[in-house]
């Protein structure tokens, strides 16, 4: 639930964002001067870039929470019960030999979307951001193929 407020907010903020500078746009597109319009132009597309990327984002994180869903009522979610650090973090060993674990599965059934889920589980587990996010990107194409 908090990673969902968390999100609204950076959400929230980005619109302000988009807002203000789509509004400081228009002002320099109205001075009428070459470079106040050149800079109006060019500052147009922010909006639409960062507008953009949130949606692609906002969509991302929809898509594994559905996910996630079907894999917790088939029972075949991920359990989080490696051991942890003082800190909170993962222990790295435990999580790399989880993580073979995973790999194999996928190596297995590389069109499985839900073998790519858990695998990017391990990788964020193991603290690979990137390839956790890559491999999800992955378990979410699969899946959208297979509708």
């Amino acid at each position: 639930m908090r990673a969902k407020v968390v999100a609204l907010v950076v959400v929230a903020l980005c619109l302000l964002y988009v807002v203000l500078l789509g509004q400081r746009a228009w002002l320099l597109l109205l001075t009428g001067e070459p470079v106040g319009v050149a800079l109006g132009a060019a500052l147009m597309l922010v909006p639409f870039l960062v507008g953009a990327a949130v949606l692609r984002e906002v969509r991302f994180g929809a898509q594994t929470e559905s996910m996630a869903r079907v894999l917790e009522a088939e029972g075949g979610l991920p359990v989080d019960d490696l051991p942890r650090t003082p800190g909170g973090r993962v222990v790295r060993r435990d999580a790399d030999e989880a993580f073979a674990q995973y790999r194999a599965e996928t190596d297995a059934a590389p069109d499985d979307w839900r073998s790519w889920f858990r695998l990017a589980c391990a990788y964020d587990a193991a603290g690979d951001r990137k390839r956790a996010r890559a491999s999800m990107r992955h378990a979410v194409s699969l899946r959208s193929a297979a509708r």
